[in-house]
């Protein structure tokens, strides 16, 4: 049974990046299911926002930009981030009219017939002159190897699966990690666990003052020159350090936020170093981080031996057809709406040349 359908362009993922690229494209004459289409792997509206756990208030909730053609105004900054975000995605592809398919899982992106793509999807194929790809990382969290990890006899559990801070009641929890999602999940459930301990591989950098502009455009350079060279992208938090904010300080007074090295292995009851030191735990926590899910994009070869793709803007070095937003540099919610519509500009230059030979 052919179920194989055209476009012009795939927009695969439906989270910011996605979402302001399908505003782009709308906006410059594209209209959706005819000239594109928008796949989206979750279940509603709202990207990774929808996972993230209960107690992430809006008013916590840093990195969250406006869409493009709409602002997020009047929200209660004591709700859940997830429901904050999650209507308001509703209400931008319903003003939009985006006519997002969900839930659609891409399976793979390959060569199809002479200048074009196949999307290959839960939902059917798709034929493509272009694609942009928006998949973020949430579907890949990170979790690091150490020895002894499988004789374990707690729960480990990492920061995609936190359920807040009450499912800690009574426990001795160590927490992996030292970006933004390590402390404040260690801020937040201290008051209920019965001990914490908080291991990083780098010495934790807490940065003074305002973010601004300048060291903002500093730390998106660095970003920007990793992906260039062909290396995974390290995210924008990465390189300009912790925000050291008067909740921080306090939790630093108490000793909440007090660094030991990474542990060298697992053991049965919790953790040890090669000094011989030990730490008993109920739980270790995983605030490791995430990878790009792009492991769809596979069979189009455009991984550079760094492990990562090289891309000039949003474009793909290796495949002119193909864009990444929400990638590298554009992973903060500011920099996909900016890429989005750089995307969208180029892809619409490359259209107007005509096909490649594949």
């Amino acid at each position: 049974m052919n179920d194989m359908r055209e476009v012009e362009v795939v927009v695969v993922g439906a989270g910011q990046a996605g979402l302001s690229s399908a505003y782009h494209l709308r906006r410059t004459g594209f209209e959706p299911e005819r000239d594109f289409v928008v796949l989206d792997r979750s279940p509603a509206p709202g990207g990774a926002w929808q996972f993230r756990w209960p107690s992430l208030t809006y008013g916590k909730a840093h990195g969250m930009h406006a869409l493009p053609g709409m602002e997020l105004t009047g929200a209660d900054p004591q709700r859940p981030s997830s429901k904050v975000i999650a209507e308001y995605f509703t209400a931008y592809e319903r003003a939009f009219d985006l006519r997002v398919r969900r839930p659609v899982d891409v399976r793979t992106v390959r060569e199809g017939s002479p200048g074009r793509l196949l999307v290959e999807t839960s939902a059917g194929d798709w034929s493509t002159r272009a694609l942009i790809n928006a998949t973020g990382t949430w579907d890949r969290p990170f979790w690091p190897r150490y020895p002894g990890q499988e004789t374990f006899r707690g729960r480990q559990l990492h920061t995609a699966q936190y359920p807040g801070p009450e499912a800690f009641a009574g426990l001795r929890v160590v927490v992996v990690g030292g970006g933004a999602s390590g402390t404040q999940h260690l801020m937040e459930l201290a008051p209920y666990a019965a001990a914490t301990t908080w291991v990083t591989r780098r010495e934790p950098v807490f940065r003074e003052g305002p973010f601004t502009e300048d060291v903002g455009r500093e730390a998106v350079a660095l970003v920007e020159e990793r992906v260039r060279q062909g290396l995974p992208p390290k995210s924008v938090v990465s390189v300009t350090g912790l925000p050291l904010s008067d909740a921080v300080r306090q939790a630093i007074a108490d000793g909440v936020l007090d660094r030991q090295p990474m542990f060298d292995r697992i053991t049965p009851e919790g953790v040890e170093w090669k000094d011989g030191r030990h730490v008993d735990a109920d739980v270790i926590l995983w605030a490791t981080g995430f990878r790009a899910a792009i492991d769809h994009l596979a069979p189009l070869k455009l991984r550079e031996p760094g492990g990562g793709i090289r891309v000039e803007g949003t474009r793909a070095v290796a495949d002119p057809r193909v864009h990444l937003v929400g990638y590298g540099p554009s992973a903060s919610t500011i920099g996909a709406n900016r890429a989005g519509r750089a995307a969208v500009r180029d892809i619409r230059r490359f259209l107007t040349a005509g096909p490649v030979a594949a």
